[in-house]
This record gives structure tokens, C-alpha cells and sequence, in this order.
């Protein structure tokens, strides 16, 4: 594999994995933490807005998979999209963990 294709791996687990929260907020009728709130990622979001981050997230993490030819089934591709969702979840979980308290 090259290396652009196992980045494209690393970022579609990093995409997919994001799309998770935001969707599960927004159908819920939730607010939460979008790249578009004030301040970017501590105000929180409308549900509306988060639902479509989600789906901006889930083509991007789609694309990305494509690219990076995971469904391949190579373990350097598997490993390196593993990585990608283990990366953003542990980032995501430290970063959220106050959001209520901000």
C-alpha cells in the first residue's frame, strides 16, 4: 500500500467514527459541539446542524474508505482505520468530557 492510502484509511476511521455523536444528537433533538459554533467546538450546535455534520462527516468518511481501499481487507489498511476510530474517539471522549461544565 502507499502511504496516501493508508493516510486516507487513518482519516476515513477518524470521519466515521465523528459522524456517530453528532447524528445520535441531532435525531435525538440535541445541542452539541460543531465546528460551527461560538466559539467553534464549545458552543453547542442545533440538532438540524449536527444532523448535517454528520452526513458532511459519513460522505467524507465514505470517500475516504473508498480511497484508502479498506474494504480490500488488508490488515495495514484494517489496522490503520482501526487507529483512525480509536484516534478521534479517545480525542473526542477527553474533549466532551466538560462540555457541560463550560
Amino acid at each position: 500500500m502507499h502511504w496516501y492510502e493508508l493516510l486516507a484509511c487513518f482519516f476515513a476511521g477518524a470521519f466515521l467514527a465523528n459522524v456517530v455523536p453528532h447524528f445520535v444528537h441531532g435525531i435525538s433533538g440535541n445541542r452539541f459541539p460543531t465546528p460551527f459554533a461560538n466559539p467553534p467546538g464549545k458552543g453547542l450546535s442545533s440538532p438540524i446542524v449536527n444532523t448535517v455534520w454528520s452526513l458532511v462527516n459519513l460522505v467524507a468518511g465514505a470517500l475516504l474508505f473508498h480511497a484508502g481501499k479498506v474494504a480490500g481487507g488488508e490488515w495495514p489498511a484494517l489496522v490503520v482505520f482501526f487507529a483512525g476510530i480509536a484516534a478521534i474517539s479517545v480525542l473526542c471522549s477527553i474533549r466532551f468530557a466538560s462540555k457541560d461544565k463550560e
